[in-house]
C-alpha cells in the first residue's frame, strides 16, 4: 500500500529473518576495511607528494578509492535497519559490553607478548583498554555508540517525518556536512572527515529516507553499481588531479586527500550505488545461508585487527614488507612498491586471513558469553537484573503504530 508519502518496500528474509543481500553487503564491507587498514598501516600507500608513481602505486591508489566507501556502506546497513527498530537498553548493553572485551583481552595480550608498534604502553594506553568508547580506542564504534543512544530521537523523528520534510532534511545535513567541504578549495575548522558521530547522523537519516521512500534513480537496475563505480573513479582521479595541482604549484597540500573522505560527497553517492545495488541482488541457496550464518559477527573483524594492541603490527605479519622494494634515487636508499601482482596477491591473502580470523574469533567469543549467561542465570540478583533490563527496553517501544513500509 502506498500513498503520495510512503513506498511500500517489502525486503526479502530468510527463515531467520534475515535478508542475505545485504549480509553479503556487511562482509564486503568489512573486507574493504581491511583493505584500508592493510594499505594505509602497512605503508603501501606511497605519499602523493612523491613526483613520480610507480604503476603499483598508483593501482593502490585505486584500491584505496574503491574501499573508502566500506565505512559509509556499513552506516547505510545500520541506519537502514535502525531507522524502523525501537532504542534497546540490552542492545547498548550488548555492544558496549563486546567493545570492551575486544578492548581490554587483546590490548593486554598486545603488551604482555610486545608485539605492539608505535603505540607506547603507558597510562594513556591502559586508560583506553578500559574505556574505550570514551577514549575513542575504536573510532567508528564510539561514533556508532553515541549514534544508537540518539536512537529515540533519530528514529521517532523519521518515522514521522513526511517525505518532503526527511528529504528536505537529508539535503541540509548533506550541503552542511558533505557538499560544502566538497567544493571549497579550502579546510573548514568544523570538518571532522567523517569521523564523527555527526556524519553518521547525515547517513542514518539518508539511508532511512531510502527505506521509506525509496529513490527513483536507483530503482532501475545496474544504475546502482554503475553510480559507485563513476563515484570511485572520480575519486581517484579526482586525487590525482589534486596531486598533479601541488607538484605543479606547490599549493593545496592539505587537500591532496579530500576526496577519500568518508564525508567526501563522491564517497557517499558512491556509498549509496553500492548499497542501492546490493539491495536489489538476490541470492539463495547455501551460499545465502553461509552468509546469513557469518554476517552477524562481521564486527569481530573489525574489533580485532584494530585493537591497539594489534593495530599496526599484523600487516607485516602478512607480507606488506615483503612488497617494498629499495631504489636508490639520489644517493638516498628509500623503500618502493612496484610489483602490481604481488600487491594485488598479499592484499587479497591479509583480507581473507584477518577477516576469517575475526569471524572465528568472534563466533568464540559470542559462544563463551552465552555459556556464561546460562551460567549467571542461575543467580537471583542476575536474573533481576536482566527483568529489570528488559522492563527499560519495553519503555522504549512505540505504542503507536509506525508507518508501513
Amino acid at each position: 500500500m502506498t500513498d503520495k508519502n510512503k513506498t511500500c518496500i517489502v525486503p526479502e528474509k530468510n527463515s531467520a529473518g534475515r535478508q542475505a543481500n545485504l549480509d553479503l553487503l556487511r562482509c564486503v564491507a568489512m573486507m574493504m576495511v581491511v583493505v584500508l587498514h592493510y594499505l594505509g598501516k602497512g605503508n603501501l600507500l606511497t605519499s602523493l607528494q612523491t613526483p613520480d608513481l610507480y604503476p603499483a602505486e598508483y593501482l593502490a591508489w585505486l584500491l584505496e578509492s574503491f574501499c573508502m566507501v566500506a565505512v559509509n556502506v556499513y552506516m547505510f546497513i545500520s541506519g537502514y535497519f535502525l531507522c524502523t527498530s525501537s532504542f534497546r537498553v540490552s542492545r547498548l548493553i550488548q555492544l558496549v559490553l563486546q567493545v570492551w572485551m575486544y578492548s581490554v583481552v587483546f590490548g593486554l595480550i598486545g603488551s604482555i607478548t610486545g608485539v605492539i608498534k608505535e603505540t607506547p604502553v603507558d597510562t594513556h594506553y591502559y586508560l583506553t583498554l578500559l574505556f574505550p568508547v570514551s577514549m575513542n580506542h575504536y573510532w567508528f564504534l564510539t561514533a556508532y555508540i553515541f549514534l544508537y543512544l540518539l536512537l529515540p530521537f533519530l528514529g521517532t523523528a523519521v518515522r514521522r517525518m513526511t517525505k518532503r520534510q526527511l528529504g528536505t532534511a537529508v539535503l541540509f545535513l548533506l550541503a552542511a556536512f558533505s557538499v560544502l567541504k566538497s567544493v571549497l578549495p579550502a579546510r573548514l575548522e568544523t570538518d571532522m572527515q567523517g569521523y564523527d558521530c555527526l556524519w553518521y547522523i547525515c547517513v542514518f537519516a539518508a539511508a532511512a529516507y531510502l527505506r521509506r521512500f525509496g529513490v527513483p534513480f536507483l530503482e532501475k537496475r545496474g544504475r546502482g553499481i554503475a553510480l559507485y563505480v563513476v563515484c570511485c573513479l572520480m575519486v581517484f582521479g579526482g586525487t590525482m588531479l589534486l596531486r598533479q595541482v601541488f607538484l605543479r604549484t606547490g599549493s593545496l597540500e592539505r587537500m591532496l586527500k579530500m576526496c577519500l573522505e568518508y564525508n567526501h560527497i563522491l564517497a557517499f553517492l558512491a556509498a549509496a550505488g553500492l548499497f542501492a545495488a546490493f539491495r536489489r541482488l538476490k541470492i539463495s541457496g547455501w551460499f545465502a545461508a553461509f552468509v546469513c550464518r557469518i554476517a552477524p559477527y562481521t564486527l569481530g573483524v573489525y574489533l580485532l585487527h584494530e585493537n591497539l594492541g594489534l593495530r599496526y603490527s599484523w600487516q607485516k605479519w602478512l607480507g606488506c614488507d615483503a612488497l617494498h622494494v629499495a631504489v636508490l634515487p639520489d644517493d638516498n636508499t628509500c623503500y618502493r612498491l612496484q610489483s602490481a601482482p604481488g600487491l594485488v596477491l598479499y592484499t587479497a591473502a591479509a583480507v581473507v586471513c584477518v577477516f576469517a580470523a575475526g569471524i572465528l574469533t568472534e563466533m568464540l567469543r559470542a559462544a563463551l558469553v552465552r555459556a556464561a549467561d546460562r551460567i549467571l542465570g542461575l543467580l537471583g540478583p542476575y536474573r533481576k537484573l536482566k527483568c529489570f533490563v528488559k522492563r527499560l527496553d519495553e519503555t522504549f517501544r512505540e505504542e503507536t503504530q509506525e508507518p508501513s513500509l
